[in-house]
């Protein structure tokens, strides 16, 4: 195509020439142009500006150069493509032989020959894409059947390849003695169960008998009771597991009264007669003498000084009044105040829901005594009032004129427990008995 463009310009060039030589020259200069057979004889041709001869040749020259730069690149781009169709072309021809996997039958032959479309031309994109399917189907349908043929031989029984026998052989021994060892833990495991249950049925048993024991005792002593809060509560011994609990416990309180007979003769210090703790507060309420401390009422936490004295072994009445009102606070002993103070927890409420010990001082709610704490001796008729008693109240019942028992914790014998073998609920001697001067 190149050479008979080029062929072309140089007739023209030539004609161009003669036509020049034959007529006079009117300093004019024409470029011939190709037109078609059935274009109009009369379209007129373009003049050039006036040139030079060597001005026209060197256009020339560039034109053929610029057509023929163009009809390269026209080449190699008409190359390029060719390869690409060709390397489509490989592509489709693999996937269409790859559609022929669905005739492989049973025997590993394949079902007819497969065709060479190696250079043919391209399909078209539809079948292309229905052979495509076709082909995942046939892969798939091929998975399937192979798939029910693993599981034809695991029911029949097929035997498996030797690597993979000799890996579940393995793994079945190290099952079997996982379980071997598993069968033995549980047999020990039960045999020291049966063990520990032997052990706590013989506990069970003695704590038991001395339950029995403490109820015959309790019986014994509680068909002496003349009435119900005529009993008193005997702690002999200074231990961290002897006490008296009452069942019942203090409401919110902005003011109380408490009030007990109490008879001790030990030294030193005769330990914690009455304790209340709470959640947060096991010092809610603490009437306690150790050492050669004297008597000592804390309310959460905070400590006044009582003068009291009640460590000669005779019985003696004491109460101890209190008010969240500036924290006030009144001591008696046998019908005498003895001492008043203030700023003792002053606007604090005493605090519900807690528990009452007789005998020992809590560290924690209900529990965690301190033996060096306990107090040893007797106690009898402790009662407390949601309020201030009035004195002629307390010498009512200190001088043994009357008995008041308290609208909180009241004195009776089905309100206390005793806890600790050798703490007793005894009878309680006459009031006169009791008084300071028999």
């Amino acid at each position: 195509m190149s050479s008979f463009l080029y062929g072309l310009l140089c007739f023209c060039a030539l004609g161009c020439g003669q036509l020049t030589s034959a007529q006079p020259d009117d300093g004019k200069r024409y470029i011939c142009r190709a037109v078609p057979l059935s274009g109009d004889a009369s379209c007129p041709v373009t003049l050039l500006p006036d040139l030079s001869t060597g001005g026209q040749e060197e256009e020339l020259r560039n034109t053929v150069m610029q057509l023929r730069e163009t009809i390269l690149q026209q080449k190699e781009t008409i190359s390029k493509q060719i390869g690409t169709i060709n390397e489509l072309t490989t592509k489709l021809s693999l996937c269409a032989s790859a559609s022929d996997d669905r005739e492989y039958n049973k025997g590993g032959s394949w079902g007819k020959e497969k065709q060479n479309t190696m250079g043919d031309v391209p399909r078209d994109p539809n079948d292309t894409i229905d052979s495509l399917g076709k082909t995942m189907q046939g892969l798939k349908d091929r998975l399937e059947n192979l798939e029910q043929q693993q599981m034809r031989a695991n029911i029949s029984g097929a035997s498996f390849p030797s690597e993979l026998r000799d890996l579940l052989q393995r793994r079945l021994g190290e099952l079997e003695k996982q379980l071997l060892n598993k069968v033995s833990n549980l047999e020990q495991e039960k045999s020291m169960l049966s063990n520990a249950t032997a052990a706590y049925r013989l506990k069970t048993e003695s704590t038991l008998n001395a339950l029995v024991e403490r109820i015959s005792e309790l019986e014994k002593g509680g068909g002496d009771f003349k009435s119900p809060e005529q009993f008193k509560l005997s702690l002999p011994q200074r231990t961290n597991y002897l006490y008296g609990r009452i069942t019942k416990s203090l409401p919110e309180m902005y003011a109380f009264t408490l009030c007990m007979w109490i008879k001790s003769s030990a030294s030193p210090g005769i330990g914690t007669p009455f304790s209340y703790g709470v959640p947060g507060q096991a010092n809610e309420i603490v009437l306690i003498e150790w050492g050669n401390n004297p008597i000592e009422l804390l309310i959460n936490d905070k400590v006044a000084q009582l003068p009291l004295e009640v460590r000669d072994g005779r019985w003696h009445h004491i109460c101890i009044s209190w008010t969240t009102r500036d924290g006030q606070w009144e001591a008696y002993q046998d019908g005498d105040k003895l001492g008043t103070g203030d700023n003792l927890a002053a606007w604090h409420p005493i605090k519900p829901g807690g528990v009452i010990i007789l005998g020992q001082e809590q560290d924690v709610v209900g529990g965690r005594f301190d033996a060096g704490q306990a107090f040893v001796g007797e106690l009898s008729q402790v009662n407390i009032w949601d309020r201030v008693l009035k004195p002629v109240e307390i010498q009512s019942m200190a001088n043994c004129t009357s008995y008041i028992p308290g609208n909180v914790i009241s004195w009776l014998a089905s309100n206390v427990e005793v806890f600790g073998r050798g703490a007793f609920k005894r009878p309680l001697e006459v009031c006169q008995e009791r008084l300071p001067n028999t």
